[in-house]
């Protein structure tokens, strides 16, 4: 049972029925940042979030975003709102290489990866970077990690690192190399995970090519 469902049958037995107030309030210590259709599984309409926002009792970090007015942005922070923005979207490519302390790069915007099936949101205030997969491209390789109690999805490491090669004319061939040499020397992935991931992306040639080269 989640937390804030706890929380709120400690209120009704303490004070009688939650308000709408009481239920924004506790999913949002649940979780610091909550997209509308969060609310909306509970029963709590848009009129309700927009009361709450001219009252600055939450704050509206983007359309359909929202969070406490005290809410200080942890370090993956960027993450999480990418991930409550784009539905269904798995953190890729440099954003998941950044998660991952892999390759010295600091990305501007989050790379998300979508299904090419799926509809692309446009997103406003928020820096996002869209990939789009398809078939096993998309659905491998996928892992949940929680941040600031918020479960986010992301692709493995060496999912990841096929993933590189794949976009390697978008994000660059020199970060590809990069990422897989440190992925090989720290023994982050074996040969077999990445010769696996490889296949799936097709970049097999050129991955072989450079992880002989490696090793």
């Amino acid at each position: 049972m989640p937390l804030f469902v706890d929380l709120l049958l400690y209120m009704t037995t303490i004070n009688g029925m939650p308000t709408e107030k009481d239920k924004v309030l506790y999913m949002l210590r649940d979780s610091p940042i909550l997209h509308a259709r969060d609310f909306s599984k509970a029963g709590i309409g848009s009129k309700n979030l927009t009361r709450m926002v001219i009252k600055k009792e939450i704050q509206r970090i983007d359309r359909g975003l929202y969070t406490t007015p005290g809410y200080i942005p942890g370090t993956y922070h960027s993450l999480i709102e990418a991930s409550k923005l784009i539905k269904n979207g798995t953190i890729c490519l440099l954003s998941a290489l950044s998660y991952y302390e892999i390759g010295t790069q600091n990305p501007s915007v989050v790379w998300i990866a979508l299904n090419r099936k799926m509809r692309v949101p446009r997103v406003k205030n928020h820096p996002i970077r869209i990939a789009q997969f398809s078939g096993k491209a998309y659905e491998e390789g996928r892992t949940i990690i929680s941040v600031d109690s918020t479960e986010i999805h992301i692709y493995n490491i060496p999912k990841t690192i096929a993933d590189c090669f794949k976009y390697r004319n978008k994000i660059g061939l020199d970060v590809a190399i990069e990422a897989l040499k440190e992925v090989l020397l720290q023994k982050k992935a074996t040969m077999d995970e990445l010769i696996y991931y490889a296949e799936i992306c097709r970049v097999k040639k050129i991955m072989t090519t450079y992880m002989e080269a490696i090793i």
